[in-house]
């Protein structure tokens, strides 16, 4: 079947190429349109609890990640020069397209008593830009009088100051979000020019963006950097630059394939499909070593150009077709999962992984029929001196040492059981950056000065419309949680309407700020007259505390939000302090009168991580399992069956074991590394046994002598192949986010030891499995 359809793929190789040339140029146009997603929620699936949860927050009271901080340290902040320097930061940023608001120490309000109007008007407290310090000093001892602002804006015992800015939501979530981070940093550094002091930059927004854009940095450099170190390889092997060319072509095809691919599917680029094109250059090239050694095999045996062309489809044809198929099973398992990330990336990396099959059998016997018949030089490398005394020794190890390399094997094993024991899996939302990154360095300045800037929100649900206000009960029980919060380590102080009727208090009794407390039943009395708007004066309407609450209740006055700023304390942690929080909450509140709810950015995007681990745990599974399925239609045997997957269970125990004596966590891409290395890995077994199956009958069925032949012969390819991939594999090593530098590493590694276990190891097994079958037949 395979030889006539290489016949075919010959006889009408123009017309092929001329389709293949057609679909790659439509292609090409949709891969134009590719975009950069910019939603971080999509990791877990939409029937979650914790999904619904956030969606049904949303929907009272909007987004929670949308606001970006800057901080500044300076025991002079309160310098007349600096001061200024802080309003004019403040107006500047305003005026940047995408802000909705800025809360800053120079634009601070105070409230003060109108008594005969019955209200409180909001009053700056500060006239900046100042040419008196003494002026200066007289309002921020106004400023220090009001513990509202305390914690939120400054932290006395560290000189710690912070601006808050809150981005449109459209915005955040769109292409125009790198604009916008570029504007504010473009007035950060004005600021840091003027004033010689360095702003500390964080939140979602930010570090979202920052990472984004990394991400596709990353993308295109890994793309050119695999290319280039691929181009490099085979030049070395093959000293064709001819062949060179040909192996990029066909990469090149797949890349536009997969870019292609993303659009037409409706996706968009995540820091998972991004992968792909890099993945594709990798994967694809094997195709392109084992068609083209199978060609300048074939023809320096026949002499024929044609001929060596049909051979090569022939005996590299279904070869190559299980290959990918294996590999594609390795990635397209992902799509059984229940995560949207996944998914996508399941989809696309599998369909373009089998895409190269077809690419590479039409297009490389294609043009390899129109270019001049190989030159000995181009086959040179077959007799490759080094080469075969390096697969000389392999061959007398795995044929002489059986005892050494089962005893070698089985104390490496040991160790990896031991190691992959130490493995744990934690994530945190800045997991993938180096601990002497800005994004980094700046979380933790923020944590160590205002206890985080990772939004945590509480919802307060009393279950009866007008429910906050119709007593003193809600308020009092919310700022007990919130005092309870407030004496965690890992929480800010929180913000819920209670602050806000704290703030109104003390405004009432002219500021005094012993007054900063929950109104008694009688204060409330007296002051909700001042906590109506005025309809008709804007200016106070717009700052008054009825207004500056609006954001903590919803419609109905039902549902209370308490606000919480968080440290980026991991997804181990996390579920235990949220356990405490809730334990408070239940013990606080009577759960029959009130739904207390736990939700925010921090846990649905720590949730998302950790959904993301279970869904690739769960799809190396259905991958091994759908791999050994194919292997045993393809040989038909138990026997080889059990010889195959044993050389490939071990190189993944090997990199688990690796993982845990090192201390690498689990996270999205070191899970990542088990399918993409079990896809690669079984490659390399799949031609080992199908070179030794076809090569079984012309040695009249005899092990041993088939084993050298096929080591000597497929030797050459399963080396020079991964060594190509390891060089593939290794430019990953070079990103800024360590799960992809790990990704690198541990697959190159990974294929080290898969190549070893199947030149060392599956002969041994293999000869093991002869005798005893032997042996059977005998008795």
């Amino acid at each position: 079947m395979w030889y006539k359809l290489g016949q075919l793929i010959v006889k009408y190789r123009l017309l092929l190429l001329i389709i293949l040339l057609a679909v790659t140029g439509i292609m090409g146009f949709y891969a134009t349109q590719v975009k950069l997603s910019y939603e971080f929620t999509r990791a877990i699936p939409t029937d979650n609890i914790k999904y619904k949860e956030y969606q049904q927050f949303r929907e009272k009271f909007g987004d929670d990640g949308n606001t970006m901080v800057f901080g500044i340290e300076s025991k002079d902040f309160f310098s007349e020069k600096i001061f200024n320097e802080v309003d004019a930061l403040h107006q500047n940023l305003k005026k940047v397209s995408g802000v909705v608001n800025v809360l800053s120490i120079p634009q601070a309000v105070t409230l003060k008593k109108d008594t005969t109007g019955e209200r409180l008007i909001p009053e700056k407290i500060f006239h900046a830009p100042y040419t008196n310090q003494q002026s200066l000093d007289n309002d921020k001892a106004v400023f220090l009088t009001l513990p509202f602002y305390h914690s939120l804006l400054y932290n006395n015992a560290t000189n710690a100051y912070l601006i808050g800015i809150q981005l449109n939501k459209d915005s955040v979530n769109s292409k125009s979000r790198t604009r916008l981070i570029d504007d504010l940093m473009a007035q950060a550094k004005k600021f840091e020019t003027n004033t010689g002091i360095v702003l500390h930059t964080s939140g979602l927004p930010f570090i979202r963006t920052t990472i984004g854009n990394r991400i596709k940095s990353e993308m295109n450099w890994f793309l050119i950097g695999s290319l280039l170190l691929s181009a490099i390889t085979l030049l070395l092997f093959f000293r064709s630059v001819s062949a060179m060319l040909i192996s990029l072509m066909v990469v090149l095809i797949g890349v536009v394939w997969s870019i292609g691919t993303i659009v037409l599917l409706g996706y968009k680029i995540t820091l998972l499909t991004a992968l792909i094109p890099p993945l594709v250059v990798v994967i694809g090239i094997p195709n392109c070593i084992y068609f083209l050694n199978k060609y300048h095999t074939s023809f320096k045996e026949t002499n024929n150009k044609q001929q060596a062309l049909i051979n090569m489809i022939g005996r590299m044809g279904v070869v190559t077709l299980f290959c990918n198929i294996a590999a594609a099973i390795g990635f397209s398992v992902f799509a059984l999962t229940h995560s949207q990330l996944l998914k996508e990336f399941g989809v696309v990396a599998g369909i373009n992984i089998m895409a190269l099959f077809f690419i590479s059998l039409i297009f490389i016997p294609a043009l390899l029929s129109y270019l001049p018949e190989p030159k000995p030089i181009h086959v040179r490398y077959l007799d490759n001196k080094t080469l075969e005394k390096v697969l000389t020794k392999v061959e007398r190890w795995s044929l002489n040492n059986a005892r050494w390399i089962y005893g070698i094997t089985i104390v490496c094993c040991v160790a990896s059981l031991i190691g992959f024991f130490k493995l744990k899996s934690e994530g945190f939302i800045v997991d993938d950056l180096p601990k002497t990154d800005k994004i980094y360095t700046d979380l933790k300045w923020f944590e160590n000065n205002f206890e985080g800037v990772m939004p945590l929100e509480i919802m307060v649900d009393t279950k009866k419309k007008n429910g906050l206000l119709r007593n003193m009960n809600p308020i009092n029980k919310i700022d007990e949680l919130s005092e309870y919060i407030s004496d965690k380590k890992e929480a800010a102080r929180p913000l819920s309407f209670v602050e806000g009727l704290k703030f109104a208090k003390q405004a009432f009794y002219d500021g005094d700020s012993m007054s900063y407390a929950v109104p008694y039943e009688g204060d409330m009395a007296f002051l909700s007259p001042y906590l109506k708007v005025n309809n008709n004066d804007t200016i106070v309407k717009k700052q008054s505390p009825a207004n500056l609450l609006k954001g903590f209740m919803d419609s109905t006055r039902q549902t209370a939000r308490i606000s919480v700023n968080m440290k980026d304390i991991g997804s181990v942690q996390l579920p235990i302090l949220l356990k405490d929080l809730e334990h408070k909450a239940n013990e606080i509140f009577d759960t029959a009168s009130y739904k207390i709810t736990f939700t925010g950015t921090s846990i649905t995007f720590l949730e998302g991580s950790s959904f993301i681990i279970a869904g690739l745990k769960e799809s190396v599974l259905y991958a091994f399992l759908l791999i050994a399925l194919c292997m045993l239609y393809l040989f038909r045997s138990f026997r080889i069956l059990l010889c195959s997957l044993i050389p490939n269970i071990i190189p993944l125990l090997l990199t688990a074991g690796l993982m845990g004596w090192v201390g690498i966590r689990l996270t999205p891409a070191s899970v990542l590394v088990f399918s993409v290395a079990l896809g690669i890995v079984i490659d390399v077994t799949i031609r080992f046994l199908v070179n030794y199956k076809q090569e079984l009958a012309h040695y009249n069925y005899q092990t041993i002598p088939t084993l050298i032949q096929t080591i000597r012969h497929t030797g050459i390819s399963i080396i020079y192949t991964s060594l190509v991939l390891i060089a593939g594999f290794i430019i990953f090593c070079f990103s800024g986010f360590g799960s992809t530098q790990s990704l690198g590493w541990l697959t190159s590694f990974t294929l080290i030891t898969g190549t070893a276990t199947n030149l060392l190891l599956l002969p041994v097994l293999l000869i093991s499995v002869q005798k005893k079958k032997k042996l059977k037949d005998k008795i």
